[in-house]
């Protein structure tokens, strides 16, 4: 197998191994950031082609999103938690309706990033994955907006709050959060 991050230091679960300089940087100014990528050599795939070695190296973060939310979740699923008042008594008088909110909001935040990591769009997992399932000539051309990848994801997440009406990202995401959310609350949506 490839053993790419433990050479590089960073199989480990030392967060400071982890940090991206600009994208925690990010986080204090822009609201959001992110960490280093997992250092990945897809030629050191046994048994699959490095295309589908990082689709499904690509898959793991989102999967990893949904099993925590779905972890997350069972307290929700026993009727444990109201989800009445679900973002709006994060103040409230007993520490039940804090564990509500913050389990509450660990599934709805781990099945957004889930999905909006699923976006096709370079850097984001989703273009890892379908480089991974396009034929290798459809594969090749579509590997060519790689470059842009970053350009086209801020405009698209600006053009979300300039644009009048649902913009792309929420038509995209939405129905996919909505699937997700029912699937893993056992049909309630937040």
């Amino acid at each position: 197998g490839d053993r790419t991050a433990q050479s590089q230091g960073r199989l480990s679960l030392n967060p400071a191994a982890h940090l991206d300089p600009v994208g925690t940087a990010l986080i204090f100014f822009a609201g959001f950031g992110w960490g280093k990528p997992t250092p990945v050599n897809p030629f050191l795939f046994l048994r699959i082609s490095p295309r589908q070695g990082m689709a499904l190296v690509s898959m793991a973060g989102p999967i990893s999103n949904i099993v925590v939310a779905s972890l997350f979740a069972i307290p929700i699923r026993a009727g444990l938690v109201d989800l009445g008042g679900f973002g709006f008594e994060l103040f409230g008088e007993s520490a039940n309706d804090i564990a509500d909110v913050i389990l509450i909001n660990m599934v709805f935040w781990n099945l957004l990033l889930a999905t909006f990591n699923l976006l096709p769009i370079a850097p984001l997992d989703g273009f890892k994955v379908v480089l991974g399932i396009l034929p290798p000539e459809s594969a090749r051309s579509f590997a060519r907006l790689e470059q842009y990848g970053p350009g086209i994801l801020m405009m698209t997440i600006m053009l979300e709050y300039i644009l009048p009406g649902p913009g792309i990202l929420s038509s995209f995401i939405n129905p996919i959060l909505n699937l997700l959310t029912t699937v893993v609350l056992g049909g309630q949506v937040l």
